[in-house]
């Protein structure tokens, strides 16, 4: 197999070769890393590149599983990981230059996880500065570029993530999901992303954005890959404040196996917000339409249902006040060192009255509780990801498109329920086009089910872009 072929597999894939030799974990490193080497000085996935360390840990791998001490599946599978994520030893700069220099001293937790199941680690992915907007257009480091349309962007703030699975530079990555951060990049780059369930995965050691709304999550080329990787980093952290401890699945066990049947499940399309023909783009809605007509080829039950408003209950006072509350001390001693728009965000949340605050968190729970009882007739939610295709980064204005990008996917952060893209289609352009779907809480299992018997049914997931 060539190194393009070899850069391409899935995890799944890859650690079926790696467990019977038949690929080394040195081999699979030395694949994505001549990619990114050969690729990326023009993309910019990358903020920090660590590949003689990567070679070191593959070659250590290599080694243990000669000799019998093979640790799963992501044993010795390269990862790359957002730049927010603390890394012990290796700078963490959350995109922004008043983080740096910062060599934090320990892993973020999840970071830790990954590294017990034997993962390589490659270095830190590029986001948008400290992970405050959804197009990951950069005012201190490089903009990262979209690799199915090198003008467009690649969606925030974890684009460095999608664009480097979809450009082949790693197998898996971690995200975070704060108002889509996952997911739209997901979207936008052709790659699968899974936002878990909020408290399913440890935020601790990964720098906030909004503590009630933070997320963390796997990025990969499918859902069984996320599965893959939410098996190693899900579960309960006592040092985690949000964290709960609640029974974990294992999610490679609730796929189904190579031929999964949808018989039974009930998937509800709200139609009345998330397919607007006013927002939503036409290229859009019709790939999404043939979505729910593969769903439904495969036994889904696929109907209509009511919506509670996501306008009135998505309120971004939560979002800008508990934003504020951290970066307080940056705001008022080096204001300079931040750029338009977050400085703008956090001096918004910052005026925000406890009132105001109290009122967008009982909004929240009236949210919540409304939706919980639209999942008592139907088992996922069903919509587009994201509204319009990725726009030209020369287009994009300093304050940033946050409200339409994030006008799918924010919903469902306010509900801390897991949510999935996946690859559907492309627009007449040739760009990406991501389906959404999303489950009750803490059933991962059951909405990587249905991602994968998609992805099973179609091949969107596998195409590469032009490079």
């Amino acid at each position: 197999m060539d190194t393009t072929g070899l850069a391409y597999l899935s995890i799944a894939e890859a650690s079926a070769l790696v467990a019977k030799r038949a690929v080394s974990p040195t081999e699979l490193t030395d694949a994505v890393i001549a990619r990114a080497e050969a690729l990326d000085d023009n993309l910019h996935a990358y903020l920090t590149r660590t590949f003689a360390t990567a070679r070191e840990e593959a070659k250590t791998a290599t080694e243990e599983i000669a000799t019998g001490a093979y640790r799963g599946s992501l044993h010795g599978i390269p990862f790359a990981i957002k730049d927010i994520y603390e890394t012990a030893g290796v700078e963490t700069t959350a995109g922004s230059k008043l983080q740096t220099p910062n060599i934090p001293t320990a892993d973020a937790h999840a970071i830790s996880l990954l590294k017990q199941a034997g993962a390589v680690m490659l270095g830190k992915l590029n986001l948008h500065e400290w992970a405050m907007g959804g197009t990951n257009v950069n005012y201190f480091f490089p903009t990262p570029k979209n690799p199915w349309d090198q003008t467009r962007i690649t969606g925030g703030s974890s684009g460095g993530s999608g664009l480097a699975l979809a450009a082949g530079f790693c197998y898996g990555s971690l995200g975070t999901d704060t108002r889509g951060s996952i997911r739209m990049p997901a979207s936008i780059c052709g790659i699968t992303g899974l936002k878990p369930t909020y408290g399913r995965v440890s935020i601790r050691g990964i720098i906030p954005l909004v503590w009630s709304l933070d997320h963390a999550g796997p990025m990969a080329r499918s859902a069984e890959d996320c599965a893959l990787i939410l098996n190693a980093i899900a579960g309960y952290d006592p040092e985690d404040p949000t964290s709960v401890d609640v029974p974990v699945d294992d999610y490679t066990a609730s796929l189904g196996g190579p031929s999964p049947s949808l018989d039974g499940m009930r998937i509800g399309v709200p139609r009345e917000f998330f397919f607007d023909v006013s927002e939503v783009d036409a290229d859009i809605l019709k790939a999404v339409e043939e979505a729910i007509d593969v769903l439904r080829n495969l036994g889904a039950e696929v109907r209509d249902i009511d919506f509670p408003d996501p306008v009135y209950h998505q309120d971004n006072q939560l979002f800008g006040a508990e934003s504020a509350a951290y970066h307080e001390e940056r705001l008022r001693e080096r204001p300079e060192e931040l750029s338009t728009l977050p400085r703008e965000r956090v001096a918004t949340g910052a005026a925000v009255s406890g009132m105001d605050y109290a009122r967008a968190r009982w909004r929240q729970l009236e949210f919540k509780q409304r939706v919980a009882t639209t999942f008592r007739d139907v088992d996922l939610i069903l919509t587009p990801t994201v509204p319009v295709p990725p726009m030209k980064i020369a287009d994009i204005e300093p304050a940033g498109p946050g409200r339409i990008m994030a006008r799918h996917t924010a919903p469902f952060n306010i509900l801390h329920v897991p949510t999935i893209s996946v690859p559907c289609g492309v627009t007449s352009e040739g760009l990406p086009i991501g389906l959404q779907m999303a489950g009750r809480w803490w059933e991962e299992g059951l909405v990587l089910r249905a991602a994968h018997a998609y992805q099973q049914a179609t091949d969107w997931h596998r195409r590469r872009p032009p490079l």
